[in-house]
């Protein structure tokens, strides 16, 4: 038995997925591209690629950046060679922060 379950969206993730989603149909239009072609070039339905374009939030993050370089929209507002470099400096932090994250342990009590 399915639930359908109502995930509650916060406001800026609403607002950024609209953003994106607007973002790839302009440049799509402006490159004079179907929504079908881009659907094939991506490897997608094209009822998918409208859900993208109308800011849908449940697509998979990946598709949704495959959507956006095909069409050319620039993601971080950086070339290739400035998320590569970005990506290595966001890898050597985590290198650094512990693996994971613990909640404090119980307050021991050592009063004697």
């Amino acid at each position: 038995m399915n639930k359908l379950t109502v995930r509650a969206w916060s406001r800026y993730s609403q607002d950024a997925s609209a953003l994106l989603g607007a973002l790839i149909r302009t440049a799509r239009t402006e490159r004079g591209m179907t929504a079908q072609q881009v659907a094939e070039r991506v490897g997608i339905s094209r009822g998918l690629l409208q859900r993208i374009e109308q800011g849908g939030l449940k697509s998979e993050i990946g598709v949704v950046f495959e959507a956006a370089a095909v069409v050319g929209v620039k993601l971080f507002d950086a070339d290739r060679p400035t998320l590569a470099r970005e990506l290595h400096h966001a890898r050597e932090k985590l290198v650094l922060l512990p693996r994971s994250v613990r909640l404090p342990s119980r307050a021991v009590d050592d009063d004697f």
